[in-house]
């Protein structure tokens, strides 16, 4: 990577392919998206980590505005990484039950404010214990079941109980309740704020019975990119978990207010009547369950198949690219797309303008 890494100054053109490039215009109009939002609510942003990787690229939402300046990350590497990038606030949205990862959550939590979800009592004590043997403190979230089916509490009082015994061991900070939901297809405005509010609901439903038993709830993390303007609207969120809206993919496309910052270019190697071969596959471009992007400006240009360093598409007539042409590809699974790359090269008017590391690529173990 490093006889490969682009030059400040360097055209488009110039780039090697393929490279993971931001748009910077769009990136920041994204970013711009939130702070107007947000703006004089008590509600904000907090950033996930997963989508993103890059404490660079996370601390420009930060100074743009809207958010707590604090980030959530999907792992405890996630959230070492967003840390020693100089964000001390973190959020883990995922239990951790291994001791050796909670212990690492501990060292974490004597240089920052460190929180965690859970949804058992058993993990909520495993917690109390090591932070009590580190000399530290955790605030834990209890998750709330809401669309998902996998972790969360799935009643108010599972919420009431664990909040609880929460408060009665050491080593841990009850600070409030999150939950994480989606919508299916091509959401119109309608059917976000409906099914948004809904869900989000559900959450609220286990902060008042908290509330109701005497507890104080001083946060409710509800909310991500398709209800980035629905939880702010809804009395009782204090963040939204947001984090494809920053770079956005092909596949959230109904949300209008954002822009597709993240592409990857590509070099056309081959061209055999409607077929065209470039130089990007499934190493640099691969996503679950079969999910491909598509080639921007062209929506009638197909993946039909994806090889390990080289693709090969279709479209509907002559291929409209000859060799040696760069394309743009839009990724349909952006956090994915974020993983296979160690280094974002940032554009602006068709210049490099800075390149980012990407130091939480592979931070899932």
């Amino acid at each position: 990577m490093i006889n490969t890494r682009p030059n400040i100054g360097d055209s488009v053109d110039q780039i090697p392919t393929p490279s993971l490039l931001i748009d910077i215009p769009a990136m920041d109009h994204n970013f711009s998206v939130i702070s107007q939002t947000y703006a004089g609510k008590v509600c904000k942003m907090r950033q996930h980590a997963k989508n993103i990787k890059s404490p660079v690229v996370m601390q420009r939402q930060i100074d743009a505005g809207g958010t707590l300046n604090g980030v959530c990350a999907a792992k405890v590497a996630e959230a070492e990484v967003m840390v020693e990038g100089g964000i001390r606030d973190v959020l883990v949205t995922s239990e951790v039950t291994s001791p050796d990862k909670l212990r690492r959550l501990a060292s974490l939590a004597k240089i920052a404010d460190v929180k965690l979800c859970i949804d058992n009592q058993d993990n909520l004590e495993q917690i109390s214990q090591i932070a009590s043997d580190a000399g530290c403190e955790i605030g834990v979230l209890i998750e709330v079941d809401t669309s998902m089916g996998r972790a969360g509490v799935r009643s108010p009082a599972e919420g009431v109980a664990l909040a609880r015994r929460a408060t009665d061991l050491n080593g841990v900070k009850f600070m409030g309740v999150m939950s994480h939901q989606t919508v299916d297809g091509w959401a119109d405005r309608e059917t976000r704020f409906t099914e948004g509010r809904r869900y989000i609901e559900i959450c609220l439903e286990v902060k008042t019975a908290i509330e109701g038993s005497g507890i104080p709830v001083e946060m409710v993390s509800s909310g991500e990119t398709f209800t980035f303007d629905v939880a702010p609207e809804i009395e009782g969120v204090t963040e939204v978990e947001g984090g494809t809206y920053a770079l956005m993919s092909v596949t959230n496309g109904y949300m209008e207010d954002f822009q597709i910052a993240a592409k990857v270019i590509t070099t056309v190697l081959d061209v055999r009547d409607e077929y065209g071969f470039i130089d990007a596959g499934v190493q640099c471009l691969g996503g679950p369950l079969g999910v491909k992007p598509s080639v921007e400006g062209h929506p009638d240009i197909e993946f039909i198949r994806m090889d390990a360093s080289e693709s090969c598409l279709r479209s509907k007539g002559p291929f409209p690219f000859d060799p040696g042409d760069k394309i743009f590809l839009l990724s349909a699974q952006q956090d994915i797309l974020v993983n296979r790359w160690d280094s974002f090269v940032a554009i602006n008017e068709g210049e490099v303008e800075a390149v980012w590391d990407i130091p939480a690529r592979g931070c899932h173990h």
